[in-house]
């Protein structure tokens, strides 16, 4: 057991070496979500955004557990680019045939990718609170939110895992990573509540897991426990099973891979 940790530990510094050396991407890893979507699209439709159909003091406010929840999608989607260009080198075929365990692959990569999406979902509570958005529910409300983030970033990298096993080169990976993202993105309640779309959108985004993560993350941030605890333990239900059947696919896409 000693030794499979050890693994998980060298391979997950790998991941982290790796982003260090690239200073830019790390910088704009951390920043981009904030500064695109909390700074300008909320600062954009402060104004064109109904208060009484957002249900929260200002637009800014409504839109932050948005944004939290869409840097733990575009992250968890993004979660397997290093491991296909670990494939499509030659790496990951190399790594295979040491004496390792297959599995501290994939956990390691599911640590950093939900260690630097914690970063940055705290970074966007720490912008948000600049423009006067504090969770009402304090600390633990915090906690709570990073939680409910890794439970949808677990099902996520499993997913993005298990297209960059499956498809032949990274072209394809993009292809469908931006097919994924932004019907997600545009088919829940980030940007506006359900009740602002038109019927057959909040239809579907009634079935779309970002919807549940948002809905769940929002009252931590603008209601308090009373509201938000229902929500909370529906969505550890629903994330459960949506990481468990991702989790199966994912380990099916490895399987044939590496098979």
């Amino acid at each position: 057991m000693a030794q499979y940790w050890q693994e998980i530990h060298a391979l997950t510094m790998r991941w982290v070496r790796r982003l260090s050396r690239e200073k830019f991407s790390m910088l704009f890893t951390l920043v981009q979500p904030m500064l695109f979507w909390l700074i300008f699209f909320g600062n954009l439709f402060q104004k064109a955004a109904d208060v009484q159909v957002t249900q929260a003091p200002n637009y800014i406010s409504f839109l932050t557990a948005g944004v939290v929840v869409m840097t733990v999608l575009n992250n968890g989607l993004a979660g397997g680019v290093d491991l296909l260009f670990d494939k499509e080198n030659g790496f990951l075929e190399r790594l295979m045939t040491t004496p390792i365990h297959r599995s501290s692959v994939i956990l390691s990569r599911f640590i950093f990718v939900m260690t630097i999406t914690s970063l940055q979902v705290l970074v966007i509570l720490g912008v948000a609170f600049l423009f006067g958005v504090q969770p009402t529910t304090g600390l633990l409300g915090v906690a709570v939110i990073l939680l409910i983030g890794m439970l949808f970033g677990v099902g996520l990298t499993a997913i993005s895992m298990a297209m960059a096993f499956s498809v032949k080169s990274h072209g394809d990976f993009f292809s469908v990573l931006g097919f994924l993202s932004l019907p997600m993105i545009f088919l829940s309640s980030a940007l506006v509540p359900l009740a602002g779309m038109p019927v057959w959108m909040g239809f579907l985004a009634q079935f779309n897991p970002m919807t549940w993560a948002i809905d769940a993350v929002r009252p931590l941030i603008l209601s308090g426990w009373t509201e938000a605890l229902p929500h909370v333990a529906m969505v550890v239900v629903v994330m459960i099973i949506f990481d468990a059947i991702c989790l199966y696919g994912s380990a099916r896409a490895f399987r044939r891979a590496m098979g």
